[in-house]
């Protein structure tokens, strides 16, 4: 089964999954109550409620890091000790796995975006590949924690397309809105996935703990016939794919690889396939006991 199928089916899950608990309460989607006169349960009394700003599970609150950071920027103080540890296991989760994994497998409005994408391609409107660096993003997190310090409330969540989205859906909160229209817009008109790639403050977040994610696209030099396929298909930056490609490197090594599967599934010569773990940067050709493609690695 394509990568990208298994994706689609997350990505529609996790969007089903905070509309859950209101409807099990007996209300209903988009903040409209759908019960009767008579007395309905709390979504939160539930197993599970919140939004992929602020969750909890079990009893285990869940927080995401920027959410977390504007929040103690805004405040200027720490957070409760069972934000801060919730914020952590987000943070580490992901880091672990690939940070921008959220933005390929969870956030909607990547599935948006790339829905947008395809629908562009299909009327033959021609936007250049990129306008502003990836890493521009990084620099948009830090701008917004410090904007947040000085407003003294956190001006991402006031204004998130993610949240018009996840909260919109399952509670009638559609504050953000007008900025997803304008990302819908600018992907039309502008540049390919401009806000993913360069703009999105959480994205740069992720970005920054997905240096040290463990599942990676690997390649196979050997096998890799340079058709480029992969390159079309990334939706994070084709320029993520440079290293592995030009033989540099054995694995997409990038923060910004969102572990998508796009290339993986588009390469005609499975040349790619996830791995986990990450080696030491090596050349495929030399004879190196820890490369996996070179002659000695490979008769491991």
């Amino acid at each position: 089964m394509k990568i990208t199928v298994v994706r689609r089916v997350v990505q529609v899950g996790m969007l089903a999954l905070f509309c859950l608990p209101p409807l099990l309460a007996g209300w209903g989607l988009a903040g409209l109550f759908a019960g009767g006169d008579g007395e309905v349960a709390t979504p939160a009394e539930g197993v599970f409620f919140g939004s992929l700003s602020s969750s909890s599970a079990a009893g285990v609150t869940l927080l995401d890091p920027l959410a977390a950071l504007e929040t103690m920027a805004a405040s200027r103080s720490l957070l409760t000790a069972a934000a801060l540890a919730g914020a952590l296991l987000v943070a580490v989760v992901y880091g672990l796995v690939r940070g921008r994994a959220f933005c390929g497998w969870v956030c909607p409005v990547n599935l948006i975006g790339e829905g947008v994408d395809a629908m562009r391609r299909r009327v033959g409107i021609a936007v250049p590949e990129r306008t502003v660096d990836r890493r521009a993003k990084i620099a948009v997190a830090a701008a917004v924690v410090a904007t947040s310090a000085l407003v003294g409330f956190p001006v991402f969540e006031a204004a998130s397309p993610i949240g018009a989205v996840n909260k919109g859906l399952a509670f009638g909160g559609f504050a953000g809105a007008g900025t997803l229209a304008a990302i819908i817009i600018a992907e039309l008109l502008v540049s390919r996935r401009v806000w993913c790639r360069a703009l999105c403050p959480l994205g740069g977040v992720f970005q920054v703990l997905g240096r040290a994610g463990q599942v990676n696209v690997a390649i196979d030099h050997d096998a890799c016939i340079h058709c480029d396929k992969c390159s079309e298909a990334c939706p994070a930056d084709p320029a993520i794919l440079v290293p592995a490609l030009a033989g540099e490197d054995d694995m997409v090594r990038a923060g910004d690889c969102m572990a998508c599967g796009a290339c993986v599934d588009a390469c005609p010569a499975s040349a790619l396939r996830f791995r986990l773990g990450r080696s030491g940067r090596c050349h495929p050709h030399e004879y190196d006991r820890n490369c996996p493609f070179s002659p000695r690695g490979a008769a491991r």
